[in-house]
């Protein structure tokens, strides 16, 4: 019993991550009224986002890494389990509709498939052969970004040995500045959250820190590849009422244009909203701002360079 107790095999090695540690500033959690129980929690939230900051040159090298390779074909590919691959398949997901995103330019691999989505798959993270699996496809112009709080989830491990072997760029999102795998990537993207306000729940700020790195991510590299003009989502699809309004007011904000002016130019460019933006920037007809798109690969800015006299 007493090898079990101290961490013998049996039972599981200990992690050593900042992320199972106990934090002082919250023993009191159990104890204490509902209203200081949630600043206790809100308290060590507002760390997140200073521990994120210190990421950002190691995510800038990602974003621009992932840009070369996605415009040559490529694909970026997340790897969790648990909060982490749910977090993943939220954000690759959301990037089909608000940017037109082609499906299988980001995907997301979470561990025990789509059933972990709603609930826990039993062993799911510990199979670091279906992390292999899951990237096995991968090659050189691709990029494999596996998150892992603790930093050492073998189904993230799996699929980070299997896209080294294949040549594929690899990057490591954790909240362990501990963490062996990291000695294992191309780009370590460490966010060091520190001890949760509950010990080991790392669906607090670790789990926070993640969605703040995916969407911080593939905001700029849909941004780099150039599906945005200026501050603006010129690349949404309309699929419904609130986002078909939606694309008159960027039209109004991107020209000045009126919102009757606005709706009359997205009819003539068949409800494109960057075929009536490029019309309404340079006097296009509708014929010419798709051409000019085309050549540019979908790029607002180019276009509308080209096709300014």
């Amino acid at each position: 019993m007493g090898a079990m107790d101290d961490g013998g095999s049996a039972w599981g090695t200990a992690v050593d991550s900042p992320t199972e540690e106990r934090n002082e500033r919250t023993r009191a959690l159990d104890q204490v009224p509902t209203r200081e129980l949630l600043e206790l929690i809100n308290a060590e939230d507002r760390l997140v986002p200073g521990a994120v900051a210190t990421s950002l040159p190691h995510l800038a090298r990602l974003v621009d890494l992932a840009a070369e390779r996605v415009a040559r074909g490529g694909a970026v590919h997340y790897v969790g389990a648990g909060t982490s691959g749910r977090l993943a398949v939220i954000d690759a997901a959301e990037l089909l509709p608000t940017f037109q995103l082609h499906e299988g330019v980001v995907l997301a691999h979470l561990a025990g498939g789509h059933s972990a989505l709603a609930q826990a798959v039993e062993g799911a993270e510990d199979d670091a052969a279906a992390g292999r699996d899951a990237v096995s496809a991968v090659g050189a112009e691709d990029v494999v970004i596996g998150l892992a709080a603790s930093g050492r989830t073998p189904f993230v491990a799996g699929a980070i040995a299997q896209a080294t072997e294949q040549a594929a760029v690899t990057a490591l999102v954790t909240s362990n500045p501990r963490a062996g795998l990291l000695r294992h990537v191309d780009v370590p993207i460490v966010v060091d959250t520190g001890p949760e306000a509950l010990t080991g729940s790392t669906r607090l700020k670790a789990g926070t820190a993640q969605k703040l790195i995916l969407h911080t991510f593939s905001t700029a590299l849909m941004v780099r590849l150039g599906r945005t003009w200026s501050n603006l989502m010129v690349s949404v699809v309309a699929t419904n009422e609130k986002l078909r309004a939606r694309t008159v007011t960027i039209l109004c904000q991107a020209t000045g244009l009126s919102r009757p002016d606005s709706a009359a130019v997205l009819a003539s460019a068949g409800g494109d909203l960057k075929v009536g933006l490029v019309m309404a920037l340079t006097g296009a007809e509708p014929a010419q701002a798709r051409a000019a798109l085309e050549r540019s690969g979908g790029v607002v800015r180019d276009a509308v360079r080209a096709t300014t006299p």
